[in-house]
């Protein structure tokens, strides 16, 4: 494959070496996401989706609006079985108590990525909070970003205090007997296994009920830089590397988001590429159903081969 980055990454349906460029079909839908709006307390060093207390490229969603993607799943008979929710910070949006009642009414499970600071920890957020906790006992999972499981190293991401912040969150989450996941960078850690037991042990200390062997519970990501060097995803990667387009998010998942300005929320194929427009695919799900080509270094790195290589 073509190692250099002259050319790659350009034309959705050849790489830059002039093979055909992977795709993948919405096979099995599972997750729909919602971005809630880019908006944060916070500003991290670096954010992949740029969020800040001064950034809202993506405006909040409404309650209705969830509701109309809700509807849509039924009609187009999609196999989703959780609603995500992820920001910016979600807790910022007004609403957001309700855009995650309804879909727990509506039978589904939902999850809310948080980083459990100042907007969740406001009297009203926790009444609302409390009051799903205890209506939808084990259907309501809050993952929490703590990049890394030593203040000195997560605060150097998120500023000064923004462990002890976070971990004043999650004991309140704890304490109401919320379903608790943690979310860390491996980058930040030395390795995925020292990072586990460093986990493992705040875990214990704090008292938390989350396992932090467990890759669904104890989310380490990988870093998201554009700029690192990976080779483009061919159609041959697939049998090179003994992988399956279903193994891949865009098999599975889509995200819904409203732009500043934008009448209409609309449908992206990834939850990471928020602003590259070649992603998204319309504003109902019915739009949405197409493939996806590949053709984003995270589709390559993040995606596709998690530390692998599709040379042959």
């Amino acid at each position: 494959m073509d190692g250099s980055t002259f050319g790659k990454f350009e034309d959705p349906a050849v790489t830059a070496s002039g093979e055909d460029r992977a795709t993948v079909a919405l096979r099995d839908p599972q997750t729909l996401w919602f971005n809630t709006g880019t908006l944060c307390n916070i500003t991290c060093a670096n954010c992949y989706i740029e969020s800040s207390p001064s950034n809202d490229a993506l405006v909040y969603l409404t309650a209705d609006e969830v509701s109309d993607y809700l509807a849509q799943l039924r009609d187009r008979r999609w196999s989703v079985r959780e609603i995500a929710f992820t920001g910016g910070e979600p807790f910022m949006n007004p609403q957001m108590i309700e855009m995650a009642r309804r879909p727990l009414e509506a039978g589904y499970k939902v999850l809310i990525l948080t980083n459990a600071m100042r907007p969740m920890m406001r009297p009203k957020v926790q009444a609302g909070i409390e009051a799903l906790v205890a209506e939808h006992e084990g259907r309501l999972t809050f993952r929490v970003s703590l990049d890394h499981h030593a203040a000195e190293v997560h605060d150097r991401e998120r500023g000064a205090g923004a462990h002890a912040r976070t971990v004043e969150g999650v004991d309140w989450l704890q304490s109401i007997g919320a379903r608790l996941a943690v979310a860390g960078r491996i980058e930040m850690a030395e390795s995925e296994a020292e990072a586990r037991a460093g986990y493992a042990a705040l875990f214990e200390a704090r008292g938390w009920a989350i396992d932090a062997l467990d890759p669904g519970r104890t989310v380490l990501f990988p870093e998201m830089d554009e700029r690192a060097e990976v080779p483009e995803i061919t159609t041959r990667c697939w049998s090179i590397l003994g992988k399956s387009p279903r193994e891949v998010m865009c098999s599975s998942s889509r995200m819904v988001v409203k732009r500043k300005g934008a009448e209409r929320p609309a449908v992206l194929a990834c939850t990471l590429l928020p602003y590259d427009r070649q992603f998204e695919l319309g504003v109902t799900l019915e739009e949405a159903e197409r493939p996806v080509a590949l053709n984003h270094p995270h589709c390559a790195k993040f995606c596709v081969l998690g530390g692998a290589s599709c040379s042959a």
